[in-house]
């Protein structure tokens, strides 16, 4: 069954996946709404923990990381888990590798869902600094 690992990193079997063109933000991560801060990063986990539940997961792969792991789209029935994450506003969309998640990404942030509630530095630019 799937292990999450955070908003973008699950575990299946032996293969560690990299949800394909989504961002999430890190397990350490904080956001701010309202000049408060709080765990985004924890948040983003525990909703695709949740959306997984204890159901079957396909994911396709297509190639690998520079950290070896597997890149792909996860699936739960016909929910594409990558573009769930970002519709609801718990990854944005990793345009430096891909636009497919972009129209979910519009969508979150017109909603203020998720992270888009308040303000949050992009995942990436997070992890470069906390190296």
């Amino acid at each position: 069954n799937a292990k999450v690992i955070d908003g973008d990193t699950i575990h299946l079997g032996y293969n560690k996946i990299r949800l394909h063109a989504i961002d999430a933000p890190e397990k350490k991560q904080q956001c701010t709404r309202g000049g408060k801060k709080w765990n985004c990063g924890l948040e983003s986990t525990k909703f695709l923990r949740d959306l997984i539940g204890n159901n079957q997961i396909q994911c396709e792969t297509n190639g690998r990381d520079k950290y070896n792991r597997y890149i792909g789209v996860c699936y739960k029935n016909n929910i594409d888990l990558n573009g769930a994450m970002v519709l609801n506003g718990w990854a944005i969309a990793y345009r430096y590798y891909s636009l497919d998640y972009v129209s979910e990404e519009n969508t979150a942030k017109s909603k203020k869902v998720g992270i888009w509630i308040g303000e949050f530095e992009e995942p990436y630019l997070f992890r470069k600094k906390n190296k």
